[in-house]
């Protein structure tokens, strides 16, 4: 296979007054610096998906509501996926559950790690978007990165509200890690859903 991975960054949160928009930025600059993937950013504020009101997964059926089939669509389109995630008490925003329902196999044997961040780095938002994602049956990888603690606050509004180039330094390496990671499972996943492919067409 000769083709780049397809990787979507997706920003998770809707809020007007999100913070995504600058960890994400910054990651879809280390993944642009790189060329062994082409990466995509995906704003989910660009999709006004409704709550998910389908009979069924898509796994099942078709689903109905045409911003539903976009967002399945749109999602089609890629190798692999990058998430933005916000810490929503716990977890991940309500924006991203309802995206990650509203398709199934759109998501199916594809790898996806993260950008996440918080006071405590979004280390449990992330733990629970890595259960989601199983059961999605995409391949998580180890490799993520955790913007947290002092590095969090030296660079959030709340905080010092410094650029992300103060803390470059302390993520860098996670991100080089985690796009490694992606990559080499995306190749992986894309060389075996086309055996796949090829086997169910003989």
């Amino acid at each position: 296979m000769s083709r780049k991975p397809r990787i979507a960054l997706i920003v998770t949160s809707t809020r007007d007054a999100r913070y995504a928009d600058t960890p994400a930025e910054w990651m879809l600059s280390q993944a642009q610096a790189r060329d062994d993937l082409e990466v995509e950013l995906v704003d989910l504020k660009d999709f006004d998906l409704p709550f998910f009101n389908e009979p069924a997964s898509n796994l099942w059926m078709p689903s109905s509501d045409p911003k539903a089939v976009a967002w399945q669509e749109k999602i089609a389109q890629f190798d692999g996926f990058i998430f933005a995630v916000a810490e929503y008490n716990h977890s991940v925003s309500g924006a991203l559950k309802n995206a990650l329902d509203q398709a199934y196999k759109e998501w199916v044997r594809k790898p996806m790690t993260a950008i996440a961040y918080g006071s405590m780095g979004a280390a449990r938002a992330l733990e629970h978007l890595r259960n989601i994602a199983v059961e999605l049956q995409m391949v998580p990888v180890r490799g993520a990165v955790h913007i947290g603690g002092a590095d969090f606050f030296t660079v959030h509004p709340m905080g010092a509200g410094k650029p992300l180039s103060e803390i470059e330094e302390n993520i860098a390496p996670a991100a080089k890690n985690a796009l490694d990671d992606l990559v080499w499972w995306a190749k992986a996943t894309m060389a075996a859903r086309e055996a796949d492919a090829q086997a169910q067409a003989a």
